[in-house]
């Protein structure tokens, strides 16, 4: 297994607040971050709902620089400054070709090439941006956050669509284990609730069209009336670090990272596989990775994207690895929304907030059971649990699939 890793800061942009703060103490009051759709006039769209992350301003970036880079890639900045404040962690003291940066995403600056396609319709080539292709390449979050933070180490862009934030996590802890580098900054950032996105997602009909003059009720994960998942935006970013290396520098060490496992249903570009069999061995693969069993497993955060097809498949899959022992399972996405290629990093820190503070986030909206989502679901509340293992699962477009598992460090 190489090096052990460990996470010693975490930050997070999300529909709940920009901070780990205020994103747990929502997640834990079991309080929805889903509302109206503001930012332009929604007339026309079947879905006019979201879960919008409040402005972002991070330090020591300029106006300029604001109005110059996709949304994206300014959460991905700021929740990577958030995570660095935690851990304490200065580039100065530290070698900076030996700290890298994982971070994707799954649509990228799609912002970006909308506005300059909308520029180029309507006003001509010449009034494009010089600027659309580096801003709005899905490789800038990672690229820029080097630029701000100075780490000089291994820097790559993981895209898998749903799966992303997560196996930008595993991969980061990858390089970690393996000597290549002795902290990452890992996760994943996303801002597509631009009209383009709604309407591309409506058009798959993906989108949920209930409840939305009552916003707060459309995420609905393994509930029975269920009708789509709600569009989501943020960034979530862990600072990750070999144990020897936090401990020689006094950092506090918040959990630490068991394993990760992948696979890829090899099914279809949208649909899961309809007998789970490729997100059940990605969870046996990261249970594995880790050296647990699956009773070892207090609390599972699952994918739960409130479709038919994905709840009723990822339930397959967890009888599947856990038979009649599954814990306690909830869709942080029923508060959320689903963030895309964010959602594996934010639903990983509410895991390892889950160790950290003994209590499992709630499953918002879960009014009628489904037999064919018979799980142990965290209906409604968030209810206090003593975690020491955490599994969390993400599901991508593609048949991606991965999961990963956070222990309590001791």
């Amino acid at each position: 297994m190489g090096k052990r890793v460990v996470i010693t800061g975490m930050g997070v942009v999300s529909p709940l607040g920009n901070s780990l703060a205020e994103f747990w103490s929502g997640v834990a009051e079991a309080r929805s971050g889903i509302r109206q759709i503001d930012r332009w006039d929604t007339e026309g769209f079947a879905t006019r709902i979201a879960g919008l992350a409040p402005p972002v301003e991070p330090e020591g970036l300029s106006n300029k620089e604001m109005r110059r880079f996709s949304s994206y890639t300014i959460y991905a900045l700021e929740a990577s400054l958030q995570a660095l404040k935690q851990a304490g962690f200065d580039i100065n003291t530290e070698d900076p070709t030996r700290c890298g940066i994982v971070c994707g995403s799954g649509i990228g600056g799609i912002d970006v090439i909308y506005e300059n396609s909308v520029t180029l319709a309507e006003k001509g080539p010449r009034r494009v941006n010089p600027l659309m292709v580096p801003t709005g390449i899905s490789n800038m979050g990672a690229g820029f956050v080097a630029i701000q933070t100075g780490f000089m180490g291994p820097n790559s862009s993981i895209v898998t669509a749903c799966a992303t934030g997560a196996q930008s996590i595993g991969d980061a802890a990858d390089k970690i284990r393996l000597g290549k580098a002795d902290v990452m900054l890992a996760g994943g950032a996303e801002a597509s609730v631009i009209p383009l996105g709604i309407a591309g997602f409506n058009a798959m009909r993906a989108l949920s069209t209930d409840f939305q003059d009552e916003p707060t009720r459309a995420s609905r994960p393994f509930d029975a009336n269920r009708g789509g998942f709600v569009m989501g935006e943020g960034a979530g970013m862990l600072l990750l670090e070999s144990e020897e290396h936090a401990k020689a520098r006094g950092a506090e060490i918040l959990a630490e990272y068991g394993g990760m496992g992948e696979s890829c249903d090899a099914y279809h570009i949208a649909a899961p596989r309809d007998d789970g069999a490729g997100v059940a061995a990605a969870m046996r693969a990261a249970l594995c990775d880790a050296g647990v069993n699956p009773e070892d497993v207090a609390y599972i955060n699952a994918h739960g994207t409130s479709t038919k097809l994905n709840d009723a498949t990822e339930t397959m899959a967890i009888r599947s690895v856990f038979g009649d022992s599954v814990p306690p399972v909830s869709s942080t996405k029923s508060q959320i929304g689903h963030l895309l290629g964010a959602a594996g990093a934010v639903e990983a820190i509410a895991c390892i907030q889950a160790i950290r503070e003994g209590v499992l986030p709630p499953n918002l909206n879960y009014e009628t059971p489904d037999s064919e989502c018979d799980l142990p679901i965290v209906a409604n509340e968030s209810r206090p649990a003593s975690v020491e293992i955490a599994l969390s699962n993400s599901l991508g477009f593609g048949g991606h699939n991965a999961a990963l598992v956070f222990r309590r460090y001791g």
